[in-house]
């Protein structure tokens, strides 16, 4: 039966840590401690003044579809932010509001790609990314980055790999799963690149917020004709309410808006309604509280995992992901990651879900548990590693 399912649907590949995902919530229910380092979603519940916003929508019976680009008073909050964290006076105009950051994705790559042509994107990177161009019957230029680039794409690599049927480049600033950033020159350099190709840029700034000692610049910065991709899951911390935003060239924008009227009407309007909390001063300072949790987080697990042999070879500034070379004890991260989980109840994800650049020997963790989470997860991993190196030798 499964032949008669689409092609485009059966070329769309699985995330291989929903596998193991599976197998640790199995455990779990079996009374055993899991450890969860492996999926990419902040522990932290929705901060109470979004929460209690979202309420007083329900209750006040904001139910119904809003405007296909959203409420105008929440891309008049988004344009305020721009202002007060980028100095970029926005265009309220220029928001769409969407479901998800995969929303913004749907329509950005529905209306740069067509059928047979692709974007160039960093390998390793978000999967969902190369999944989405197929889906619009495009497709990713996958292109090799490593420590050398800080796992991102550059000028160079743009000229090296941009051939006929290139029309754009995605990045993302701060990168799943690496962390790292690029800086307002690099963003500067990448647009500069692709103008001369006559290519779109589209930056995924679905973490910023969540950088560490530096502050993520905005290629709005330096690009005012880029596409920005951005998201209230990640920093405000609204997973499940399924909620983002893409900023466009104003050109671009009746375009979307037909799109986005067709493809899921509105996003979420109690969501929206919340979001409008999301902005608030006292929000902010809770956010803000977090943000310096995860650094705290990532200033443990760098040198902990370094310490016990995994190869961190760039130190992320950002999001709340290390992304670790592990072929010092493997060259089967999958089977590594399933080590972890039988033996000791620690769960992270293999590097096959990022892409096939030495995928093999890489593995994410994401320091999305408290500190002694961290803690318990780094004594395990030290005595699975021995397990490990005992079934090796």
């Amino acid at each position: 039966m499964a032949q008669s399912y689409s092609a485009r649907s059966r070329a769309i590949e699985p995330f291989h840590v929903m596998a193991l995902l599976a197998r640790a919530n199995e455990l779990q229910a079996q009374g055993h401690d899991v450890i969860h380092l492996e999926i990419g979603e902040p522990d932290f519940s929705t901060a109470a003044p979004i929460v209690q916003a979202g309420q007083a929508a329900l209750a006040a019976g904001h139910t119904r579809y809003t405007a296909a680009r959203g409420l105008p008073q929440l891309r008049s909050a988004i344009s305020g932010f721009y202002g007060d964290r980028y100095d970029l006076d926005i265009d309220p105009e220029r928001i769409l509001i969407t479901p998800g950051g995969s929303g913004a994705l749907l329509l950005a790559a529905s209306l740069l790609v067509d059928p047979g042509r692709h974007w160039l994107l960093a390998d390793p990177g978000y999967p969902c990314n190369r999944h989405f161009l197929r889906l619009v019957e495009g497709a990713a230029q996958l292109v090799p980055v490593g420590p050398e680039s800080r796992y991102q794409l550059t000028p160079n690599l743009v000229e090296r790999y941009w051939d006929g049927d290139s029309v754009g480049a995605l990045v993302a600033s701060p990168a799943n799963p690496t962390g790292t950033l690029l800086g307002r020159d690099e963003l500067a350099g990448l647009s500069a690149a692709l103008k001369a190709k006559g290519g779109h840029l589209v930056v995924d700034e679905i973490y910023h917020g969540l950088t560490y000692g530096v502050d993520a610049a905005s290629v709005l910065e330096v690009d005012d004709d880029a596409f920005v991709l951005n998201s209230f899951s990640k920093y405000f911390g609204m997973t499940g309410w399924r909620l983002g935003w893409l900023v466009a060239p104003r050109d671009a924008v009746p375009e979307l808006e037909k799109l986005a009227q067709n493809l899921y009407i509105s996003a979420p309007s109690m969501a929206q309604h919340a979001a409008l909390a999301c902005f608030e001063p006292d929000t902010l300072a809770i956010l803000e509280e977090r943000r310096t949790e995860f650094a705290r987080r990532r200033d443990y697990l760098l040198p902990a995992l370094r310490e016990l042999g995994f190869r961190i070879a760039v130190e992320p500034e950002g999001a709340f992901y290390l992304y670790a070379d592990v072929s010092a004890f493997t060259q089967d991260a999958y089977a590594f990651c399933r080590h972890f989980i039988e033996t000791e109840h620690v769960a992270f994800t293999p590097g096959l879900d990022f892409g096939r650049h030495l995928a093999n020997q890489h593995v994410r963790f994401a320091y999305t548990q408290s500190l002694p989470r961290l803690e318990e997860a780094v004594q395990r991993i030290a005595r699975g590693l021995k397990t490990w190196a005992a079934l090796a030798g």
